[in-house]
């Protein structure tokens, strides 16, 4: 889908629109109504009340939405919270589990418990659901990345929801350290989404912490992500729930960069999802950049972690960040960590601020020996020569 649509409101006015009269994004209005491929990502908050029991009448109304976008013709994508919450839940637990061995057997009661309920709704209003239980290897891995594409394209093929959650009971790290906004936006750039839809507990995304200081104003529309509004987000807001504003915001940043809107918005607001779709204000809208990341560049950008970090003088950066062209070894200062050809690495400035991130083809020991030396030295000094560049423009994401 083009993203003219959502662009040009933002070439043609200085300041994002803030909610008028109407209560819309008026200027936003023919994004919305195109907007083919949609992820919804729905947390613990959202789907639990406070004592950590399932919302059924939210849940039901959740679905009831989602159904009505695919009867429309649009591509959904459900991912789910709760499923730590839902086990809580039917084993009468009153704290949540703090040992990884403990949430993961609570995950384990609770997403059955979980699908089931989806499997009831949606079967309601005649859709079937698949299910689909990630880590992160699962997306960092490139077939099996490809894979994951392939079952959800398929899935909208025979006509059924996909319904994405991180396998808590086996994903260690994601559970102590993770988060499903994280997921969300990491699904929405594996299947190129034109909008990522995170319901929280907040009305969307404002310039202070709503809950210390009642002066906090609402964003309506996001175009940049700063430091200082990752301050002002704040923590987790509740028991049962893992993620905060910080991380929701940190997930709209990359599905930004990635080419898809965000909207951050209420889950308990009626009828938020179909309010979203239709263009209403009620939430924070984060414009994304006027082109779609190519998949591989996506999978090299966000997917695969980084295993160390390449410094480039002033006229590297200019080269890569201005002039689009590959990284040689002539413009790198310093290298550090542990990698080896074929991995991604930071390429940072020589303040530390990172400019991009690419697959190298040379190993951290080799390129200790090459960096500042001409392309022509290579062969000479390591007695052999993979490649010219350090890293190919193909290979190269530019992070700013």
């Amino acid at each position: 889908m083009s993203h003219d649509a959502i662009q040009k409101p933002l070439e043609a006015t200085a300041a994002a629109p803030a909610p008028g009269s109407d209560g819309s994004w008026a200027p936003f209005r023919r994004f919305f109504a195109q907007v083919k491929r949609v992820v919804v990502k729905v947390g613990t908050s959202t789907l639990t009340h406070p004592n950590g029991r399932l919302n059924l009448n939210r849940i039901e109304s959740l679905v009831r939405q989602l159904a009505d976008a695919a009867n429309e013709g649009r591509e959904v994508v459900l991912v789910t919270s709760g499923a730590i919450g839902a086990g809580m839940s039917r084993l009468g637990m009153s704290q949540r589990p703090r040992t990884i061995p403990e949430k993961q057997a609570v995950a384990a009661v609770g997403q059955g418990l979980l699908m089931q309920m989806y499997e009831k709704l949606f079967g309601e209003y005649g859709y079937v659901v698949g299910q689909l239980l990630l880590t992160r290897d699962d997306l960092t891995h490139r077939k099996r990345h490809l894979n994951c594409r392939n079952t959800i394209q398929n899935l909208w093929r025979m006509g059924a929801i996909p319904i994405v959650n991180e396998n808590d009971t086996v994903a260690v790290d994601e559970i102590k350290f993770g988060d499903n906004d994280t997921l969300a936006s990491l699904v929405a750039g594996l299947i190129a989404a034109d909008l990522l839809i995170i319901l929280s507990d907040v009305d969307g995304v404002f310039d202070k912490d709503p809950r210390i200081d009642p002066s906090a104003r609402l964003l309506p529309v996001i175009e940049a992500i700063t430091p200082e509004l990752l301050e002002a987000a704040g923590g987790p807001g509740t028991l049962y729930g893992s993620g905060g504003m910080t991380t929701k915001i940190r997930a709209a940043k990359m599905a930004m960069a990635g080419g898809t809107a965000t909207v951050i918005a209420n889950g308990s607001r009626p009828g938020v999802v179909r309010s979203v779709l239709d263009g209403d204000a009620v939430g924070t809208l984060f414009v994304p950049r006027p082109e779609k990341m190519a998949g591989r560049k996506r999978w090299i950008a966000f997917y695969l972690p980084a295993q160390g970090q390449i410094q480039v003088d002033a006229g590297a950066r200019k080269a890569l960040v201005e002039g689009g062209k590959s990284l040689l070894a002539a413009g790198i200062v310093g290298v550090s960590g542990d990698f080896e050809e074929g991995d991604v690495v930071r390429v940072v400035d020589e303040a530390g601020n990172e400019l991009a991130r690419g697959l190298v083809n040379y190993g951290a020991a080799e390129l200790a020996k090459i960096c500042g030396r001409t392309t022509q030295e290579i062969q000479g000094i390591l007695g052999y020569k993979y490649f010219d560049e350090v890293i190919h423009r193909d290979n190269l994401v530019i992070s700013i």
